[in-house]
């Protein structure tokens, strides 16, 4: 990086502006992939987006011990580097789910792009922590101040303008946004100094830390708020057209989840692969996402109502959170017994 012009400079234009102006563009790019509704029978291409290994640990989880197979599921994820860029590769029908960045996700339900309900949320809070420089001593330092996300639309783009107004800032008027990437590439920005803040995963807290640069300005975890922030979302035709696949990929990430909270030697040997091998370090990260992983992780009103609160969309302002989720298929499978066979016990009641 070599200045400030390696960051793209952020107007404070309506995020979903960007992608409903390039739907034309998007269509003609992927008109040559399937629509949702038209998926073979058990293929799922799956998007997720961020960098983060909050959920792609999970998912790595079920690769390494063949939880896909096991429910007669082929699945090809495939990596965005934000939500927006998610939210277009759904609009334009070339992927079939997503399991990360819900909120950018939502809002193509909530600007009309597409039908979608959210099917799972596996961690129904903010997670992540909000990063300075360290000159910024108390939020009000923000102000003035250039401040990183992925892109417009994205996840961490609401996050980061929803917190500014929690701290009375305003972030159209008062910070100047950036859009700098994914969080690897926000962590190189922050060491830099091209920019003075960050909403950082927990996953490479460690990382941006250990460089000297900066400081932990608000742990987002500690906030009381139900928060939609990961789980599964689909187009709803999937729902009625392929029932029976989407039931099985939910079973699989239930199981996922119980391999995740039950079996931390697998989550420490996924952390070392991905390069955080400092015993201490896994530790606290695994004790951190663990608990934050919902045994029954069923949509519920307050948390997709709090991801709605952080959308800019008017809709956002009126569209109830009953119109975005469908909680039939993990019903199903709860009143099969499955989730009580995998624990030994009814599931614990998790935010």
């Amino acid at each position: 990086m070599d200045g400030q012009d390696d960051y793209v400079f952020a107007t404070r234009t309506h995020p979903m502006k960007n992608i409903i102006n390039r739907l034309p563009l998007l269509l003609l790019l992927f008109l040559a992939a399937p629509a949702a509704a038209q998926t073979p029978p058990n293929a799922i291409t799956l998007g997720y987006s961020g960098g983060t290994g909050l959920t792609s640990d999970l998912r790595r989880v079920i690769e390494k011990e063949r939880i896909w197979d096991k429910y007669g599921l082929s699945v090809k994820a495939i990596y965005f580097n934000s939500g927006s860029l998610m939210a277009q590769a759904m609009a334009g029908g070339s992927i079939t789910a997503a399991d990360s960045d819900l909120p950018a996700m939502l809002s193509l339900a909530v600007s009309g792009i597409a039908d979608m309900k959210t099917i799972a949320v596996t961690i129904n809070r903010l997670e992540h922590i909000f990063v300075s420089r360290k000159n910024i001593i108390k939020p009000e330092d923000l102000k003035g101040k250039r401040l990183a996300v992925s892109r417009l639309g994205s996840a961490s783009d609401f996050v980061t303008q929803m917190v500014l107004r929690m701290w009375k800032i305003d972030p159209a008027k008062e910070v100047t946004m950036l859009q700098a990437g994914n969080t690897p590439t926000r962590m190189t920005a922050l060491a830099a100094g091209h920019v003075d803040a960050a909403l950082i995963g927990p996953d490479n807290l460690h990382k941006v830390l250990a460089t000297g640069c900066c400081r932990v300005l608000a742990d987002l975890s500690e906030l009381p708020l139900d928060y939609a922030r990961f789980g599964v979302i689909i187009p709803t035709a999937l729902i009625k057209n392929q029932r029976d696949m989407v039931r099985r990929m939910l079973m699989a990430y239930v199981e996922g989840i119980h391999l995740f909270k039950t079996r931390p030697k697998l989550v420490y040997s996924i952390m070392e692969e991905s390069g955080i091998k400092d015993a201490a370090v896994q530790k606290d990260l695994y004790d951190r996402i663990a608990k934050s992983f919902r045994e029954y992780p069923i949509p519920e009103a307050n948390g997709i109502q709090g991801a709605l609160d952080s959308l800019t969309h008017p809709n956002a302002k009126t569209l109830k959170p009953a119109a975005l989720m469908d909680t039939s298929l993990l019903e199903e499978i709860r009143k099969s017994g499955f989730i009580e066979k995998l624990y030994g016990r009814e599931p614990r009641s998790e935010k």
